[in-house]
């Protein structure tokens, strides 16, 4: 497996204005809950900066001449009560308004962060399958997951705590000033130093979370095709390989982890260090200050609580930049995909017929999946409501890729695709797939129940009918064996029901939406004869009046067509009937004679 397809581009944005403004888009509706936080954070942050100061009033103007006798023990009792009863209520309102700011605050972020991620799925829901062709499942949950969450970190952390972060250096500076202009310019000696440490951590730290970003879509983007393919892997006994890449995929997010937490590890400290180093400077000149009486002694606690405190929002600044850079790798890629228009998208003025005929038209289609590389080149044909048309061919033909440009999954390059005389491109895409009932070799079944699953929620589709589609395709024989029959709870992909029992299933989904074109590729190359024999019993009753198409492999299944097409290389080299094309001794009566003579010879087999 190639190793690119699990590799992301490598974007660069360490922060970009567009990028923010589109956050703050998602952030708008709730700007009433962003203000009233900011307004409790500067609460917050006043009350963080009365409690020092008090505790300066008590050393200063009771605990200090309490102890030279300068006032009377019932004073000093007094004051002393009234600064801790005003310090403990201090501590309650701080306690009350962090948690209520708390709250409020990660209830906005997740409402935020929920609208955001809804808008993804939707938008990943609208996407044409040629996206899909060529970006992994494990790289999109990674879209919807890891980076969305990483952008609730963003809204909760940065984008509203930052003001409290900037309102306590603002007013830590200011009581600074307020305090003692010399020690003040000391301390803040220190603070080119640190934002230089910073500067250099910001350089570092940047590339680190865009390589991390990348490996953990890799590694995501991995595991989930694997586990897809965990059959194939076992039957092949593949373990120890996949087990190989992996680990190498995984090393190499380790290691971009470990050097990420080793930046952390060193930059943090660094920034204590830093602060350690400017409260020594603080105490040695106070201290020199203190003795010689130009400074008091409570003055001197607040200050070095100050100083304290100083250093703590700066270090957060630096872990919100740290936040920031991992919300703008992770919204660049968001933002990306959002932007992903649809390849296959209504043109204006659509119609949306209230149902179909089942008539078709190729005229001269040319179709490629990418560049020049024609998978059907200048095909032309029709197909009358209420006919059965198979098409058969070696693979590689371009016959699953006409079913696929009739319910316009693609658009052709050239030529045109009619569906009751209507370019396929004039109708709106809900209406067209309503009227086409696909059933698909490789079955796909939801967790969930299976009458859920026959239905997938329609709310027109009533139980009687999922029950009698059910009977139609002779499925509900051994849907009622099941524990809670139609009831019964089916595990993803329905693993636990055999390969012919889910393709039962699937034709009941198809024939219980009622569709006025019924397509079946491949859809009975999975069952055995019995089951075999029991579709296409129920087929002739249900292909009538119905326009069907059917690919086939297995010739024996289409003799009843009303005309088979008979596709190689791209192009229609025979029509007609099962009786003509064996007439005719073409490439059909090869096919034909090559699978009469390998059932033969199975049957010639002891």
């Amino acid at each position: 497996m190639a190793e690119k397809l699990y590799q992301e581009e490598a974007l660069s944005k360490s922060y970009d204005s567009v990028l923010m403004r589109r956050l703050l888009h998602y952030a708008r509706p709730h700007w009433r809950s962003i203000l009233f936080c900011i307004f409790l954070l500067a609460l917050l942050s006043a009350c963080g900066l009365t409690m020092p100061y008090l505790v300066k009033l008590a050393i200063d103007q009771v605990i200090a001449p309490a102890t030279q006798g300068q006032v009377p023990r019932s004073e000093l009792l007094s004051r002393l009560g009234w600064l801790t009863g005003l310090y403990g209520l201090l501590i309650a309102l701080n306690f009350a308004l962090g948690y209520w700011q708390t709250l409020l605050l990660q209830q906005t972020g997740q409402r935020i962060i929920y609208r955001l991620r809804s808008d993804l799925f939707a938008h990943l829901q609208r996407l044409s399958l040629s996206y899909f062709d060529a970006h992994p499942v494990g790289r999109l949950v990674t879209r919807v997951t890891n980076d969305i969450e990483t952008l609730n970190e963003m809204y909760t952390s940065v984008l509203v705590n930052l003001f409290r972060d900037c309102f306590s250096i603002v007013g830590l500076m200011g009581m600074l000033f307020y305090l003692n202009r010399t020690l003040a310019w000391i301390a803040l000696g220190m603070l080119p130093v640190v934002f230089a440490n910073v500067w250099i951590f910001r350089g570092l730290a940047r590339e680190n979370f865009r390589d991390m970003r990348t490996r953990v879509a890799g590694i995501n983007a991995f595991i989930a095709e694997n586990l897809s393919g965990l059959r194939t892997i076992q039957i092949f006994h593949r373990e120890a390989r996949q087990i190989a890449s992996f680990t190498t995929a995984n090393r190499a997010y380790f290691d971009s982890l470990w050097w990420h937490l080793q930046l952390f590890g060193l930059f943090r400290p660094s920034l204590d260090l830093l602060a350690s180093f400017a409260l020594a400077l603080v105490l040695w000149r106070g201290g020199i200050l203190s003795a010689a009486g130009a400074i008091e002694l409570g003055t001197l606690y607040a200050f070095t609580s100050y100083v304290r405190q100083l250093f703590n929002p700066i270090n957060e600044l630096a872990e919100k930049f740290n936040l920031l850079q991992a919300a703008m790798a992770s919204s660049e890629r968001i933002f990306q995909l959002l932007d992903t228009e649809p390849e296959i998208r209504d043109r204006e003025g659509a119609i949306a017929p209230p149902s179909l005929v089942g008539g078709i038209a190729f005229d001269r289609v040319w179709f490629a999946y990418e560049g020049d590389n024609w998978v059907l080149k200048n095909v032309s044909f029709q197909v009358e409501p209420g006919q059965t048309i198979a098409f058969v061919g070696h693979t590689g033909a371009g016959k699953s890729s006409i079913l696929s440009l009739i319910a316009r999954f693609y658009d052709v390059q050239r030529g045109v695709v009619r569906l009751d005389g209507q370019d396929v491109r004039d109708l709106t895409q809900a209406s067209l797939r309503r009227g086409i009932g696909f059933v698909l070799q490789d079955v796909f079944l939801f967790a969930g129940d299976v009458r859920g699953n026959i239905r997938l929620d329609h709310p027109e589709i009533s139980p009687e009918a999922v029950e009698e589609a059910a009977r139609a395709v002779g499925a509900d024989a051994f849907i009622r064996d099941l524990p809670g029959g139609y009831e019964a709870q089916l595990t993803e992909r329905g693993s636990t029901l055999s390969t012919g029992q889910r393709q039962l299933i699937a034709f009941a989904r198809a024939l219980a939406f009622d569709p006025a074109i019924l397509v079946l590729d491949e859809a009975t190359a999975n069952v055995d004869s019995e089951t075999e024999a029991v579709i296409q019993e129920a087929l002739r009753r249900l292909t009538a009046g119905r326009t069907t198409l059917i690919v086939a492999h297995r010739l024996s299944t289409i003799q009843r067509a009303d005309r088979i097409l008979v596709l190689h290389r791209g192009e229609i080299r025979e029509t007609g009937t099962h009786a003509e094309l064996i007439a005719r001794e073409g490439l059909y009566h090869k096919l034909w004679r090559l699978q009469a003579e390998q059932q033969e010879g199975l049957a010639l087999q002891p």
